[in-house]
């Protein structure tokens, strides 16, 4: 019989993510999947060999695995073998939880520690939300560039900034300059904001060398996560021209930890919501069907500040100017090649929806908010313009099976901002 899911849990049968985990009992990295509000072991049902009729994953269990790929302390194996292998695992698994597991293999999530789940070596984030444009263009008195309606802008991050859900992120330092008229100083970011943003982690590898088929997009994804883009607006500012972002953009990369496949969204496939100029160049035209363009994945974060909850922005993926499919064409697009395990941005998810008040509630960072149209009274009325010191930020994204009408979702993408690190000028005199 299949184990009933709690009411309003993430991670119902239609889902099946992916993520690794650790316990008191065990304090080994392994992978894992949610259902409900349990972790299932994998390396545990791998042992048993529970996965051995899928090709890959033969063997018996025990130390006559070939592969113990689910006791690795990434995802990054399993992310790297062919998608029919991963439908099958996931098929394997629907039918484990139908039938019923036994108890032993369900771990209460309240007692499992989240560690990151790929071993990643190549980290972008882009710029494609085309509300977000325009309104930083109004905010920093800037013109939108016209290669926006060309190709997907993007930059590289760090990859050390990447963070698993609950790690807190220290307030960073660098050198800001509050005036025209006053001088550079090194010192904390007094502008720490957040972006809603979702993450895309990278399945099958691509040789350097060779390019991206828009239509085979798809096959190089893994899944996805709710991302936060931890930003320093006063140090991105400074340092912005003539390279763009670094320590801006460099002191915290918090995601969600469960990647939800492929396979999983394919039920929320539909088309883009914002129309596309006719500029688009050959090789990023989404040639499939027009239905399956992107994912409809509803989006929101609040900020938690003195015990109380403040709704920031409600959004959803489908509202992006690029689509997930064709900032990984444009990723790959010089030849540079793709590696299991990487992960990219889509940019900050800012839409142009209004509640019912009228505001724009679909903006999904606060600076955008310095816009005296975008100010948003939930916010406005609290003093929420920036993060402070104990302010915690919490994103979900969710989505409603277009095929059986059940909602699942990604979990929760948590961070609480600490003070800056302790610094004393004169001991670095």
């Amino acid at each position: 019989m299949l184990k009933s899911v709690e009411e309003g849990s993430p991670f119902t049968v239609d889902n099946i993510p992916f993520g690794v985990i650790s316990t008191p009992e065990n304090t080994k990295p392994r992978c894992a999947t949610a259902f409900g509000n349990y972790a299932i072991d994998l390396s545990a049902l791998e042992r048993v060999g529970s996965f051995s009729d899928i090709p890959g994953l033969e063997g018996k269990g025990g130390v006559e695995m070939i592969n113990n790929v689910f006791s690795q302390p990434t995802l990054n194996a399993f992310a790297a073998m062919p998608k029919e292998i991963h439908r099958k695992v996931r098929n394997s698994l629907v039918r484990y939880f139908r039938d019923g597991l036994p108890p032993s293999y369900y771990i209460p999530l309240e007692t499992v520690t989240y560690h990151y789940p790929m071993d990643t070596f190549n980290f972008s984030d882009f710029f494609c939300s085309l509300e977000h444009v325009k309104n930083c263009a109004k905010v920093m008195n800037a013109p939108i560039a016209p290669s926006f309606f060309f190709i997907p802008p993007v930059y590289n991050g760090r990859t050390s900034s990447l963070k698993i859900t609950n790690t807190p992120i220290h307030r960073p330092r660098g050198v800001i300059q509050p005036t025209p008229t006053t001088p550079p100083t090194y010192a904390p970011t007094q502008a720490l904001d957040f972006e809603l943003e979702m993450g895309v982690f990278i399945s099958k590898p691509l040789p350097s060398g060779q390019v991206l088929d828009i239509c085979n997009a798809r096959e190089h994804i893994f899944g996805f996560v709710v991302l936060n883009d931890w930003s320093a607006r006063d140090i991105q500012s400074f340092e912005m021209a003539p390279l763009g972002p670094f320590h801006g953009k460099g002191s915290g990369t918090s995601i969600s930890p469960w990647i939800v496949t492929c396979e999983a969204l394919d039920g929320v496939a539909c088309a883009v919501e914002v129309a596309q100029e006719s500029g688009v160049l050959p090789h990023l035209r989404w040639k499939g069907r027009g239905g399956e363009a992107t994912f409809d994945v509803k989006l929101q974060a609040k900020v938690l500040r003195n015990g109380k909850s403040y709704n920031a922005t409600s959004t959803n993926l489908n509202e992006l100017y690029w689509t997930p499919y064709q900032q990984l064409t444009h990723l790959a697009s010089a030849g540079e090649g793709l590696t299991t395990g990487d992960i990219f941005g889509t940019g900050t998810i800012t839409s142009d929806r209004t509640n019912y008040k009228g505001e724009k509630d679909g903006i999904a960072c606060l600076v955008e908010r310095k816009a005296p149209e975008n100010e948003l009274s939930g916010l406005k009325d609290k003093g929420i313009e920036f993060l402070q010191d104990g302010d915690e930020v919490v994103m979900e994204g969710w989505c409603v099976n277009s095929k059986t009408g059940v909602k699942f979702g990604f979990g929760e993408c948590r961070g609480q901002v600490l003070p800056s690190i302790y610094y004393r000028e004169e001991d670095h005199l």
